[in-house]
C-alpha cells in the first residue's frame, strides 16, 4: 500500500528461528482478504479491515457507516477503519499495494528453506513444513523467547478443532508466528489461535474463538459470533492520505 514504509528486521544475537517474512504495507490491516469479510454479530476486530479488489459491499453484517471523507467506513465491531477498493482516493491505491504485499509475504513464507522438526505438542522456534493438510486436535504450546520466530508451511488445509488452545510459553510473541497455508484455515469454536495467518484461499474463525494477531486471505474471511481478532499493533490511521511510516515486520510485527 505509493509512500514509504520503513521495514525493520529486529533480531537478537540469541534469536532462534527462520528469517522474518515481511508483510510490507499489508501489516497496516488486521484483516485483509481479496473477496470479502463476513461476520455473525457481534465480532470484535482490533485493527483496520481492508478488501480489494472487491468493493465495500463484500464486507457484510458489520453495520458500516461511511466517513464524510468517503475514504473509509466505521463499525462498532471494528476498532479501526474499514476500506474497500472503490472508496475515495487514495484508498484504492493503498489497498492494491497492501494486497500485493500480502501475496508476496505468502510466497516468501512458503519458499523459505530451514531445518525443523514436525510433530509434537511443543513447538520450538524454526520452520515446520507439511505437504498435506494439518489438523490441530489437542492443546499445543509454542515455546521460545520474544525475539524467536516460527514459520509453518502447510500445502493443504489447516484445521484447529473446537475447544483447542495454542499457548505461548517463555515470552514467545504472536506477531513472530506465521502460518502460510495453501488451503482453507479453520479455527474451531471456543478455540485460541496464535499468530499471523497467510491463506492462499479462505479463513473461517468459529464461534467464540480467539485469534491473536492478523488474518490475510486471498479469497474471503468469515467470522462467527463473539470472535475476537486482536492485532494490538494494528494501525489506527489518523491521517489516511498516507499510511504512517513505522516498523513493519511479520515475525517481528507480522
Amino acid at each position: 500500500m505509493p509512500h514509504y514504509v520503513v521495514q525493520f528486521k529486529i533480531h537478537s544475537a540469541f534469536a532462534a528461528g527462520p528469517s522474518p517474512v515481511l508483510l510490507g504495507t499489508g501489516g497496516n490491516f488486521a484483516i485483509l482478504p481479496k473477496t470479502g469479510v463476513s461476520t455473525v454479530p457481534d465480532s470484535v476486530v482490533g485493527g483496520n479491515v481492508g478488501v480489494s479488489p472487491v468493493t465495500i459491499s463484500s464486507v457484510t453484517r458489520f453495520s458500516l457507516v461511511q466517513d464524510v471523507s468517503t475514504q473509509f467506513w466505521t463499525s462498532i465491531q471494528v476498532n479501526g477503519r474499514v476500506m474497500g477498493a472503490t472508496d475515495g482516493l487514495p484508498t484504492p491505491g493503498l489497498l492494491t499495494v497492501a494486497v500485493l504485499d500480502m501475496q508476496t509475504a505468502f510466497t516468501d513464507a512458503m519458499s523459505i528453506i530451514f531445518p525443523g522438526l514436525i510433530g509434537g505438542s511443543i513447538l520450538t522456534p524454526g520452520l515446520y513444513k507439511w505437504i498435506t493438510g494439518v489438523s490441530i486436535s489437542t492443546d499445543t504450546s509454542i515455546v521460545g523467547g520474544p525475539a524467536d520466530t516460527w514459520i509453518f508451511q502447510i500445502s493443504g488445509t489447516l484445521e484447529q478443532a473446537a475447544n483447542v488452545h495454542i499457548t505461548l510459553v517463555g515470552g514467545a510473541l504472536s506477531q513472530n508466528i506465521v502460518w502460510a497455508v495453501g488451503g482453507t484455515v479453520t479455527v474451531g469454536a471456543n478455540g485460541v489461535f496464535e499468530g499471523n495467518i497467510l491463506s492462499q484461499t479462505d479463513v473461517v474463525i468459529g464461534t467464540s474463538a480467539i485469534d491473536h494477531w492478523c488474518i490475510y486471505a486471498q479469497t474471503d474471511v468469515a467470522l462467527e459470533m463473539k470472535v475476537f481478532e486482536l492485532n494490538v499493533l494494528g494501525c489506527q490511521l489518523e491521517q489516511f492520505a498516507t499510511i504512517p511510516s513505522r516498523p513493519q515486520f511479520i515475525v517481528q510485527k507480522l
